[in-house]
């Protein structure tokens, strides 16, 4: 994946999240030199399986499990100090190496005590389903410019009062809500005085650490969370996160120009999923719903949700494509299918009778389409140990062809199983 042509190589999901970009980052971070996260926060879960043990990285990048390889959280990621330090206690605990090699931001903003009280108090996050983890309250307070960063940790007294600040308005909106729970200031100033030692020991400016790194040639991976669908501009608004998940958030978020960045890989699902409300045109019914979210194990890996299924939606995908500029795709869990009669894919929304091949940004309009689909044999066995495309059967490959053809994207990669080796590359794909 990486040469001469592809240093910096940008990996997003391209679907409404939970797509597989965690195994497919950890693939390709053995091959890199830095792995950045680059937006988000600790709602996103990567897991990685390494066969002998499961780890899932909620905040620190996927590449951590490979040593020798640097892994930075970038300004674009809303941090939660506490869960970071309980991911590098679990990762120590198990024989991962972190010392010298784990970076944040100084400029990345922290998700605070009150940030979460306030996303489990709001109806509006319970509407949207959210993950209740402050994420959209720490991004709102980013916006209105009373967030507290990083760098903020190294002054006492300013960061006590902005700290204030938060606190005042965070109590103002849970008397709002009627809620008659109350952030304090003294208490999250204290605990933010105790994590300040650890987290600026490795605070860093990230930014100019990367445009150095790859100055020298060194291979960067950038890596984003939740999914393209799922970006505050372009995904399906309002029932959206608060960042944007899209490849050109990443410039933004790791600190460096957009010129830097070589290829963009996409990953999506060989069928489609989603956590929470909002559209999902092409979701199955029961029992098909139950069927697959078992097959597939479809449940948060952070917050153990079950997550809608659906048939593979070609005009999601190509949207994807084209608001990424994707270089390739990386199809995953084709094995969740090895077992059907027959499989979907999405090719059109049907509306008012007239056939649309493009993703409408009108949540309205969107509620009311009617999928149109082509329709593919089953090939009714185990693709999990295959490590070629030319031993899968085919039917299979004719799936996976034709979602390339809908797409316009070529494929780059496809998983046939949860664990690291469990995954096919195609020979001689590199994006240009």
């Amino acid at each position: 994946m990486f040469d001469t042509n592809t240093r910096t190589l940008v990996v997003v999901g391209a679907q409404w999240g939970d797509e597989g970009k965690g195994k497919l980052v950890d693939v390709l971070a053995e091959r890199a030199d830095w792995v950045v996260r680059y937006q988000g926060g600790a709602n996103a879960g990567h897991t990685v399986d390494l066969g002998t043990s499961c780890f899932i990285l909620q905040q620190i990048p996927s590449g951590i499990l490979h040593p020798g390889v640097r892994c930075a959280i970038g300004n674009g990621v809303v941090l939660d100090p506490e869960t970071l330090f309980t991911e590098i206690e679990r990762l120590v605990k198990t024989g991962v190496d972190v010392e010298g090699r784990l970076y944040v931001s100084e400029r990345a903003h922290l998700v605070l005590p009150y940030h979460k009280l306030l996303d489990a108090e709001s109806s509006a996050s319970r509407q949207i389903g959210t993950t209740g983890r402050g994420i959209g309250p720490a991004y709102e307070d980013k916006v209105a410019r009373r967030g507290v960063r990083v760098l903020d940790l190294r002054h006492p007294a300013h960061l006590a009062s902005l700290v204030e600040r938060g606190v005042d308005h965070a109590n103002a909106r849970l008397a709002h809500f009627g809620s008659a729970k109350r952030a304090d200031v003294a208490q999250t100033v204290a605990t933010l005085e105790a994590l300040a030692p650890r987290l600026l020991a490795i605070a860093e400016d990230v930014g100019l650490a990367v445009h150095r790194a790859i100055g020298t040639g060194a291979a960067i991976l950038l890596e984003g969370a939740q999914g393209s669908l799922l970006d505050v501009d372009h995904g399906t608004y309002p029932f959206v996160t608060s960042s944007n998940t899209t490849s050109g958030g990443a410039a933004v978020g790791a600190g460096i120009g957009p010129t830097a960045i070589d290829a963009v890989l996409g990953v999506v699902k060989a069928y489609t999923t989603r956590v929470g409300n909002g559209p999902l045109p092409t979701e199955f019914n029961e029992p098909l719903a139950t069927e697959m979210r078992e097959l597939g194990h479809e449940y948060g890996a952070v917050t153990g949700r079950p997550r809608r299924c659906g048939w593979f939606d070609a005009v999601v995908a190509r949207y994807a494509a084209r608001i990424n500029g994707l270089s390739g795709l990386a199809v995953t869990k084709l094995d969740v299918l090895d077992t059907l009669d027959r499989i979907g894919i999405c090719t059109g929304y049907e509306v008012g009778g007239a056939v649309h091949t493009e993703f409408p940004g009108d949540l309205t309009a969107l509620e009311h389409v009617v999928p149109r689909y082509e329709w593919f044999d089953g090939w009714k066995q185990s693709t999990a140990g295959t490590r070629r495309m030319d031993d899968l059967p085919g039917e299979a490959r004719q799936y996976l062809d034709r979602i390339e053809s809908l797409v316009e994207a070529p494929i780059r990669f496809v998983s046939v199983g949860t664990r690291r080796d469990q995954i096919i590359e195609v020979t001689g794909a590199v994006p240009a």
